[in-house]
This record gives C-alpha cells, sequence and structure tokens, in this order.
C-alpha cells in the first residue's frame, strides 16, 4: 500500500507533473562579455564574464551572468542563470506594455514607455535585447545615469516587474476592469467611494 505514493513522491521530485507539458522554445541572446582578471600571488589570472537574456517572444523573459576561464563556459552559466530566474510580463495585445514605468538599479535608471503599432523598438543595446526576447514589438525606452549593461538589463527587469495588467489590478481590488478604469460605475457609487 505504501508502494503508490512512494512513486507519487518520486515523479514530483523528477517534475512529474510537468512531463506531459512541452517547454516552450527558448531564445538566447549574449548581451556583453567581459573579461575580468584575478589577481594573485603569480600575477594575474584572466577569465571571462558573459550577460545574456532568455525568452520564449510571448512574455516570459529571463536574465543571468556567468563567470569562467573559457568564454563557452561563461555563457552556459549564464544562459542556465537565466532560464532559472524567467519572470512573465503581461503585453497588451501581444505588442507592447500596458502603461509607462520605471525602474533603477545600482546606478541605472530606465523609463519604460508603451508604444502605438509600427513604433518599433526604440532602446539602447542592453534593454533592446531584453525586449526582443520577451516579445515586445513597440516600445520606446531610455537609459539614464550608466551604461554599464549588468546595471541597464537589472534596472529593465526591476521596471518590468513593476508592470501589472488591468485584469490583475482589478482582480487585487476585487473589481472588474470596467471599474477600475472608471466606466461602468453610476455617478452615485462615485460619490459612495469619494
Amino acid at each position: 500500500m505504501a508502494r503508490p505514493s512512494m512513486e507519487r513522491n518520486r515523479d514530483r521530485d523528477r517534475g512529474g507533473r510537468g512531463r506531459d507539458r512541452e517547454e516552450p522554445e527558448l531564445l538566447d541572446k549574449l548581451v556583453s562579455i567581459n573579461r575580468v582578471a584575478k589577481v594573485v600571488k603569480g600575477g594575474r589570472r584572466f577569465g571571462f564574464s558573459a550577460l545574456v537574456v532568455v525568452g520564449d517572444q510571448r512574455g516570459r523573459v529571463g536574465g543571468g551572468s556567468g563567470k569562467a576561464r573559457e568564454v563557452p563556459e561563461a555563457i552556459r552559466k549564464a544562459t542556465e542563470q537565466a532560464r532559472r530566474r524567467m519572470v512573465r510580463v503581461p503585453l497588451r495585445e501581444g505588442r507592447t506594455l500596458h502603461h509607462d514605468v520605471q525602474g533603477r538599479f545600482g546606478a541605472g535608471k530606465v523609463i519604460i514607455r508603451a508604444a502605438p503599432p509600427g513604433t518599433g523598438i526604440i532602446a539602447g543595446g542592453p534593454m533592446r535585447a531584453v525586449f526582443e526576447m520577451l516579445g515586445v514589438k513597440d516600445v520606446v525606452a531610455k537609459s539614464v545615469g550608466t551604461s554599464n549593461p549588468q546595471n541597464m538589463v537589472k534596472a529593465t527587469f526591476d521596471a518590468l516587474g513593476r508592470c501589472h495588467s488591468p485584469r490583475a489590478v482589478a482582480a487585487k481590488r476585487n473589481r472588474t476592469v470596467g471599474q477600475v478604469f472608471g466606466q461602468g460605475d453610476s455617478a452615485e457609487e462615485q460619490k459612495e467611494q469619494a
């Protein structure tokens, strides 16, 4: 009798619940490679640091960094970390963000604005990589304060973490989407809320 529960636990440990679902194809983009040095007794020991962004171009994206003595190993470590740190971002019409948002990390500050159709991705290099892997087609972004790719990517993820869909906000407030936007409320209900 104890055997089925042991099998269930084994399936759960191996990720048995997700075996039936297929993982969507993830694309990765190398943002930057940097040569780093470690000073040791005999001199300097050189290695490489890689920054990678991974996404499915349908609303999921992640970023990671890795260090190693060889470039391919650094890229592999960064890609693994990016896959573990994936986040889901709600997109409006599958092409842009729902609202304007700001993000900050260290000296890096980014301002991201939703854009009308046909605008394209207007953003600097590291931020462009994040938006391409996310699947955003129309966005305007500006980085203020730093050109360091690590800080720009982390500030972008900070901003994307602050993005909310109207449906999520309505659910959090126990209201309908129309009520969140001020539609559907009668004048009497609005007076009661004020």
